[in-house]
C-alpha cells in the first residue's frame, strides 16, 4: 500500500496532466463541451419528472415543494451517477488501457486514480448545476450539504472497490463485461431514485438492507431535499463497508497486475 503511493505522489503531475488532457479531448469538437457531462443526467432527471412526477408528487411528505419529485430526483441521480461512471468507466480501464500497460513501466494504479480524478470532476459540475436547478425550483442550499462530502467519499471508495474487482476480472472473463451493465440497471431500480421508500411494500423494505447505495441515496436525499442530517448509523455502516471494498480492490489489484500484462 505504501508503494502504492508512493508512487502516485512520484506521478502526481502525470495524474493532474491525464485529468485535464481527458477533459479537454473529450469535447475538444463539442461546441457545449463539458456541459454535455451535466445535460445528458438533468436530461435525465427532465424525463423521469415529467412522467411519474403526477404519480408520485403527492407521496413525499415533508417536502413542502410543488417540484418536490424532481428534486428527489435530482439528489438520487447525483449520487448514483458517480457510482454507475465509476464503474463502468473501470470495467474497460485495463483492456482499454493494454497497450500503455505492456509497454511503459509506470505505476498502474494511476489509471483507476485518474479515472476517479475525472468522475470526481464530472461529479462536481453536475453539483453545481443541480444547485442552480434547486434555488431556480425554491429549494435554497443548506449547512447540512457538507454531508455530502463524507457521502461523495463513500460512494468512490465503494464504487472503486468493486470496479477494481470487475475490472480485473473482465481481464481474464469478457463476459463480465457484457454482464455488469445489465446487473447496473437492475441495481439502479432496486434503489430508491426515481421512487420513494413509503411506496415500497414493508416485507420488502428489509431486503433494502443489503444495498449499500441505498443508505448513501436516502442520506443524500436527506441532506439535499429534507435540510436534515443523514441516519449516523448507516452512514458509518457504509462507510465500513465502502472501505472493506476499496481495500479488497485494491489487494486483488495489486496481486493481479503482474497477470494481466501478460493476458492483456
Amino acid at each position: 500500500m505504501l508503494g502504492m503511493l508512493t508512487g502516485l505522489w512520484r506521478y502526481r503531475g502525470f495524474i493532474l496532466s491525464s485529468i485535464r488532457n481527458e477533459f479537454i479531448t473529450r469535447f475538444s469538437r463539442s461546441r457545449l463541451g463539458g456541459l454535455w457531462m451535466i445535460i445528458h443526467p438533468l436530461a435525465q432527471v427532465a424525463i423521469y419528472a415529467l412522467i411519474l412526477s403526477n404519480i408520485l408528487a403527492a407521496k413525499l411528505p415533508g417536502i413542502d415543494n410543488k417540484y418536490a419529485y424532481a428534486l428527489y430526483l435530482m439528489a438520487g441521480s447525483l449520487a448514483w451517477t458517480l457510482f454507475s461512471e465509476i464503474i463502468s468507466r473501470f470495467l474497460s480501464l485495463f483492456i482499454d488501457q493494454g497497450n500503455l500497460m505492456k509497454k511503459i513501466s509506470f505505476p498502474r494504479i494511476t489509471l483507476p486514480v485518474i479515472v476517479v480524478g475525472s468522475c470526481l470532476l464530472n461529479n462536481a459540475l453536475l453539483f453545481v448545476a443541480i444547485l442552480i436547478v434547486f434555488a431556480l425550483l425554491g429549494q435554497s442550499p443548506n449547512l447540512q450539504m457538507l454531508w455530502l462530502v463524507p457521502l461523495t467519499l463513500s460512494v468512490v471508495a465503494i464504487a472503486v472497490g468493486l470496479g477494481l474487482i470487475l475490472g480485473v476480472l473482465n481481464v481474464f472473463v469478457r463476459d463480465i463485461g457484457q454482464v455488469v451493465p445489465i446487473v447496473l440497471q437492475i441495481w439502479f431500480w432496486f434503489t430508491p431514485i426515481v421512487y420513494p421508500v413509503s411506496i415500497i411494500p414493508d416485507y420488502l423494505k428489509g431486503t433494502l438492507e443489503y444495498n449499500p447505495m441505498f443508505s448513501i441515496v436516502s442520506a443524500y436525499h436527506s441532506v439535499m431535499v429534507y435540510k436534515e442530517s443523514p441516519d449516523l448509523h448507516q452512514v458509518l455502516i457504509t462507510l465500513a463497508i465502502a472501505v472493506a471494498l476499496m481495500l479488497l480492490g485494491l489487494f486483488m489489484f495489486r496481486r493481479a497486475v503482474p497477470e494481466m500484462v501478460d493476458s492483456l
